[in-house]
């Protein structure tokens, strides 16, 4: 008679999971997971891997192997196999704020006549009417100091090329393709995370060091 395979915990760990404060992190809400049967694996989604306490600042880093300790003291007979990241990043933030409308005006009028003045600036760095003269000279042959009838369709190309360069018209998306902002944000926001789960496991290694230090 062939041996059965023992029974395995297919896990796949979310990259960053939001908590309010004094919340607990349950197995569920920091993973995708693939159990041998659906019971078993509503059971394990309910195990808590870490329970907020005021004292431990706004955000934690649970780690791979502290969620294989908690499965196998509830199931010791699982094996655990895990896909992706091997930390998760738990931030604890409040109920969030409703957005200011004051504000939010002011950084809009503040970064609209920001853009038009950077623009301008540029245009006069690069003696952008004097090509539009020049330009006009050698469609029409006359030389006018105003070329409004160039200029103008000009300046529009420019506020149409911005709306085609993002991808966006308030909130009207024209394809699924994400503009240059986006990737820039998200990956900003990559190196962030990167950089807050490497210094968190490094003050986790520090106090662990710390604590042999005092057994010895």
């Amino acid at each position: 008679m062939e041996a059965t395979e023992p029974s395995a915990l297919y896990l796949r760990l979310k990259k960053k999971v939001s908590i309010r404060p004094e919340r607990s992190v349950t197995l569920g809400q920091v993973s995708r997971m693939l159990a041998p049967n659906e019971k078993l694996e509503q059971e394990l989604s309910e195990l808590v891997l870490y329970r907020h306490h005021k004292g431990d600042g706004n955000r934690v880093v649970i780690d791979l192997l502290q969620i294989v300790r908690v499965v196998r003291e509830a199931a010791p007979e699982l094996s655990v196999e895990a896909y992706g990241d091997p930390q998760v990043l738990i931030m604890i933030s409040p109920k969030p704020q409703k957005p200011r409308i004051a504000v939010l005006i002011f950084a809009w009028l503040l970064l609209f006549f920001g853009a038009g003045l950077a623009i301008m600036n540029f245009h006069t760095d690069v003696s952008m009417k004097e090509v539009h003269i020049r330009i006009v000279e050698l469609l029409t042959g006359k030389r006018t100091d105003h070329p409004l009838w160039f200029q103008i369709p000009y300046s529009i190309g420019i506020g149409l090329g911005m709306i085609l360069f993002f991808n966006h018209l308030f909130k009207k998306r024209f394809n699924e393709e994400p503009n240059p902002l986006e990737v820039e944000l998200y990956t900003y926001q990559e190196n962030v995370n990167a950089y807050v789960i490497a210094d968190e496991m490094r003050k986790k290694n520090r106090q662990h060091g710390e604590r042999c230090d005092d057994d010895g």
